[in-house]
């Protein structure tokens, strides 16, 4: 759905505002016109591979939400901005702080498999890098690379 079919059907309303919520399964490409949306993250299938637009193609204002759907995920996740322009301030059971990127950008953030269910990342693309944060129940429930 383009995001002015979005905003028409929530125009006006202060009541029954809805999330888009998608699953991923398998590898997928995120465009901008995926910015808003809330997905639900499982790695039955294996491995695999989310692929952000690159700093080239982003536009300024992308939003997304990764909330992890299983409990110890199957297999780790890859979130991909195909170079170091992922600026993460992560935070986990302990309060700890310790996956975060801390002034160095990374090229990706790593869903591992140790993670919970109902742990999440949200990223918003600004200024040329994305400026994410997330909450873990566990330690080392995302790493980056």
């Amino acid at each position: 759905m383009a995001r002015a079919s979005y905003l028409n059907e929530n125009s006006g309303s202060t009541s029954g505002h809805k999330l888009k919520v998608e699953p991923i399964k398998a590898a997928r490409t995120l465009t901008n016109d995926d910015s808003g949306k809330v997905f639900m993250l499982d790695s039955a299938g294996g491995a695999y591979s989310i692929t952000l637009p690159t700093a080239a193609n982003a536009e300024q204002g992308i939003y997304y939400k990764f909330i992890v759907e299983e409990e110890t995920p199957t297999a780790d996740i890859t979130i991909a901005a195909g170079s170091a322009i992922i600026s993460l301030v992560a935070f986990d059971g302990g309060g700890d702080i310790g996956n975060s990127t801390a002034g160095t950008q990374v090229s990706n953030i790593l869903v591992e498999q140790a993670s919970q269910k109902g742990d999440y990342i949200e990223m918003m693309f600004f200024n040329g890098e994305y400026v994410a944060s997330g909450l873990s129940a566990i330690n080392d429930g995302f790493t980056t690379s």
